[in-house]
């Protein structure tokens, strides 16, 4: 089976397409043939070539594995919604055999996969599923982005539980540290590590962008995955 890592978040907009990208660019740098996917996207832009993800967009664009856009992205939904509505509204019903079609195309040439979960881990994606089935059968191990801001200690807990009830790995969690004002920052990791009973495997600074230089944070993070 491919190495690699299913990112999931707190949230929608906790900075998992960010830390995703950082991290395909850095294992990149280290000389691996990264691939990556964003199983579901909901909400894109009108191309010559189709309708296209932001998100799944930049992810391709750090990737050096030469990949369509419907493997990296099989399921592409109009509506700026919760996956199962969008989809609901594109007349389709997500399921997951053209993920793992796309997911094995993928694998069969690179090193290592990233995959971008949408919105949170229990996001649904029809009227019984969620982003957990998903990743569930994608069956990597599992990265927690906890975007640090008020309540985020609640939503990483529930999270974490989540995680552990599928009896899926996990591979860690990082903690983003969001451009909005939150009191006792370090204290709150603090509580996270003691909770999850490991530091993080990286905390992104205020104003990190996914640019083309690459963070120190996200190298220190590749070789944390790799070397696990």
């Amino acid at each position: 089976m491919i190495r690699g890592w299913f990112i999931t978040g707190t949230d929608t907009g906790v900075g998992k397409t960010l830390i995703a990208v950082a991290l395909t660019r850095a294992l990149v740098a280290r000389g691996l043939r990264c691939a990556v996917m964003k199983p579901v996207a909901a909400g894109g832009v009108a191309t010559p070539d189709g309708l296209r993800n932001d998100d799944a967009l930049e992810l391709l664009g750090a990737s050096n594995v030469a990949a369509g856009y419907s493997e990296v992205n099989p399921w592409m939904l109009a509506t700026p919604a919760s996956p199962h509505l969008a989809a609901r509204m594109d007349g389709v019903t997500i399921d997951d055999a053209r993920i793992l079609a796309a997911r094995d195309a993928l694998a069969a040439r690179a090193d290592a996969l990233v995959v971008e979960g949408a919105g949170g881990w229990l996001a649904p994606v029809s009227a019984t599923r969620t982003m957990a089935d998903i990743a569930a059968n994608l069956a990597l191990p599992v990265i927690l982005v906890v975007g640090l801001r008020l309540g985020c200690l609640n939503h990483a807990l529930l999270t974490r539980e989540a995680i552990r009830a599928r009896g899926l790995p996990f591979a860690g969690w990082i903690a983003n540290r969001l451009a909005v004002e939150m009191p006792l920052v370090c204290e709150n990791i603090d509580t996270l590590s003691a909770r999850f009973g490991t530091r993080p495997l990286a905390v992104v600074p205020v104003g990190n962008a996914a640019s083309a230089t690459l963070p120190e944070w996200a190298s220190t993070l590749a070789n944390k995955l790799v070397s696990a």
